[in-house]
């Protein structure tokens, strides 16, 4: 017989937003099969000032291929995750033709931060449509959940080669990728993804394929996810497609959109974004922004300065040499070209307050400083003073901490209350050298919970749960309740917190990253009844086992 697990005398927080309440829960396979007073167990855990919640849904991750190499797909695993929805932005690596491989991962390198190298080492290059890739991926198994998006920037490349950038796709190629979003559905895609935000261009400098679909495509390719009855439209907005073109586009192709991302500007250009979306989803429009509590903030170095490269001219850079970008940078007439650029709205203008040296290893004094402090001292221009700091470093790794968005708590606040938005944005498994925002869970109920009360426990819980379960219909997640599947997390409400930020060297082929796997207050997590995680460590038979499964959406 299975044998039960009893977690007792918890703060039973069901994802819900109904108020907490004290109780047993007993798990039995996996499944939750009682919830109430003075229970039984086989095993039993006792979760005495503790909260007992439903595993934590991350919908924007990008572990499409740490998957492989990592199926604990940390550090999420460390923060309450039990499901993560992967493929955001169109980023994929399927359907990929074995011809295509070496782009997939230069496209990855230069848009997701991600070693090519460590992808060439580390995916398991068994697939070539994404049927076959989501079959790969439940062959090897993972520790959490996995569901997937089939992206189209994937997609274009398949279907049109080289020419997926550089023009609108013909009516043929329209249908053959509709019949490939269709057939992806039918596998079990959590639906379809893309990208028209400035910030992603590809291994040549240019924006990424998707940037360069028409309306007809995006329509037609949306529209095979709203007829297949199921799934979810990833959008990552741009000029292609705003967030007020959602609200046209939804009624249309019948399924719902969220929406990447609605964060907090420093000309509040949020406020009015949100008016947008109350007056579409007051008419019926099923369009969920991605709101995050975290600060949009980038450490990046000058050889590959991924927020510079919005500007066409920093973006000529990309394919080239590193002796030929330390020129470039040396040059007056190039630095001219590129502030005309900015004057002109080309690319994200930098806040240059928001700069930061981390690490100089010619000026080790200046680290920790703003490069606005720094100009004022020496009478420098900030941007010129970036150049020279790169142009002292070897191999210009000057590497700075750049803000882009979302740091305006009060503006934050009022994101992460609005109606009809959602949690989103993590990017775990992305950035990988730039950012670690997988911590989001614990940085919302330790920050934005308990030490600054913009949400309670129960809403924050029903944000990171069951609004996510239901957005995508996982059916029997998102709830504690009876005959749910036992996803669950255990935490002190009192103490977790993200932990810290450390940079490390584990992926294959020695690529570095970016990681946050101690966090504070995080004591169990359950996957399909299976125990992943307890007091910050990985439970050796989960590892053996890897619970975790394949979760397609269900018929809307």
């Amino acid at each position: 017989m299975t044998k039960t697990t009893l977690i007792k005398n918890g703060l039973i927080v069901d994802g819900t937003g109904a108020h907490g309440y004290l109780a047993d829960v007993v798990v039995e396979g996996d499944r939750i099969v009682a919830i109430g007073h003075n229970l039984a167990g086989d095993v039993v855990i006792d979760a005495r000032g503790r909260v007992v919640a439903p595993g934590f849904i991350d919908i924007h991750t990008h572990y499409d291929a740490q998957v492989f190499w990592d199926p604990a797909l940390t550090p999420s695993c460390y923060h309450g995750v039990t499901t993560v929805v992967a493929g955001n932005c169109g980023f994929t690596i399927a359907p990929t033709r074995p011809a295509d491989r070496e782009l997939i991962a230069r496209t990855m390198e230069k848009v997701e931060d991600m070693d090519p190298a460590t992808l060439n080492e580390g995916i398991a290059w068994e697939f070539e449509s994404f049927p076959e890739y989501l079959q790969t991926v439940e062959r090897h198994g993972s520790l959490l959940n996995f569901a997937a998006y089939i992206g189209h920037t994937a997609l274009r490349i398949y279907a049109m080669g080289t020419e997926s950038v550089g023009r609108a796709a013909t009516s043929d190629e329209i249908k053959s990728m509709a019949l490939l979003v269709t057939q992806a559905m039918e596998a079990g895609a959590a639906g379809f993804a893309t990208s028209f935000a400035i910030t992603h261009r590809g291994a040549d400098g240019q924006p990424i394929p998707s940037r360069w679909a028409a309306s007809e495509e995006i329509e037609a390719l949306c529209k095979a996810v709203g007829d297949s009855g199921r799934g979810v439209i990833g959008v990552n907005g741009g000029t292609n497609l705003s967030l007020a073109d959602c609200y046209e586009l939804q009624p249309k192709v019948g399924a719902p959109i969220t929406y990447t991302a609605l964060l907090t500007t420093s000309e509040g250009h949020h406020l009015k974004s949100l008016e947008v979306h109350l007056a579409g989803i007051a008419k019926g429009a099923e369009v969920w922004p991605q709101v995050s509590c975290r600060p949009l903030a980038f450490s990046m170095t000058l050889v590959e300065p991924f927020t510079l490269n919005t500007s066409p001219v920093f973006a000529e850079l990309m394919p080239l040499s590193l002796e030929e970008r330390r020129a470039a940078y040396a040059s007056q007439e190039w630095r001219d070209r590129v502030r005309v650029g900015w004057q002109n709205k080309q690319g994200l203008v930098p806040r240059w307050d928001s700069y930061e040296i981390m690490e100089a290893s010619a000026s080790p004094d200046l680290i920790g400083q703003r490069l606005t402090d720094i100009a004022a001292k020496s009478g420098s221009d900030p941007f010129d003073l970036l150049l020279e700091l790169a142009l002292c470093e070897p191999d210009l790794q000057l590497r700075v901490k750049a803000m882009l968005a979302n740091d305006d708590p009060d503006g934050v606040a009022i994101l992460l209350n609005a109606k009809g938005c959602t949690l989103g944005l993590s990017d775990a498994g992305a950035h990988i050298g730039q950012l670690c925002d997988a911590v989001l869970p614990t940085d919302l109920l330790g920050t934005w919970v308990r030490e600054k009360k913009v949400l309670t426990l129960e809403e924050a819980i029903h944000k990171l749960t069951q609004v996510q379960a239901d957005l995508f219909s996982f059916t029997d997640r998102g709830v504690l309740r009876v005959g749910a599947i036992a996803d669950i997390v255990v935490f002190d409400a009192a103490t977790v917190a993200p932990g810290p930020v450390r940079r490390v060297a584990d992926f294959p082929a020695g690529g570095e990253r970016l990681t946050a796997d101690q966090p504070t207050g995080m004591h169990h997590l359950f996957v399909n009844g299976v125990e992943v995680q307890r007091d910050g460590q990985l439970v050796q038979s989960a590892l053996d086992s890897l619970p975790g499964r394949h979760v397609s959406p269900s018929k809307r």
